[in-house]
């Protein structure tokens, strides 16, 4: 499944760079996130309550939140001081192509759902890492952490959006 790379990804690519950070950079600060004001649901059980049209929209805005923020990363990432460098670029180039490839097919998945899940919450981001080596480190980390929590959370809704499809409640 797409969400579960991307997730999968994500969490690579957050383990590689915080590697060479000190334990004081890595203070996660899931409120300061870009799309922390997303109303979502925080677990499986509530995902489970939440109708199938309202998922879909929230993954939808989640993933298209995170289209210049991966940009941000991707450019960034030519410039980042770390030992691991060229892989790093790779992970943020591919984390790039996968997101790409799963709003494609979120897009199609919404066009047969029909309206009711074309929902859109627009949640800008304007911000850069910085330009101090030691800062845009650590900002890329954060960056990466708020990326990964949230392609848990689109994997989580579309996995239980799979599971509803296939009409077996015991896979939930």
């Amino acid at each position: 499944m797409a969400s579960d790379k991307l997730h999968s990804l994500s969490t690579s690519l957050t383990s590689d760079v915080g590697s060479q950070l000190p334990p004081i950079f890595k203070i996660m600060r899931p409120s300061h996130c870009h799309t922390s004001s997303l109303q979502t649901p925080n677990d499986k059980e509530q995902a489970l309550n939440v109708p199938e049209e309202e998922l879909l929209s929230l993954a939808r805005s989640l993933l298209l939140s995170w289209s210049d923020p991966l940009a941000v990363l991707l450019a960034e990432a030519h410039n980042l001081v770390h030992p691991d460098k060229s892989a790093i670029l790779s992970k943020t180039k591919d984390l790039h192509l996968h997101s790409s490839s799963l709003g494609a097919g979120l897009e199609h998945l919404i066009q047969k759902m029909g309206p009711q899940s074309q929902g859109i919450i627009s949640l800008p981001y304007d911000g850069d890492v910085g330009t101090d080596k030691n800062a845009s480190l650590s900002n890329f980390y954060f960056l990466l952490t708020c990326f990964r929590r949230d392609s848990h959370k689109i994997d989580s809704f579309l996995k239980v959006l799979r599971c509803r499809a296939a009409k077996r409640p015991e896979m939930c």
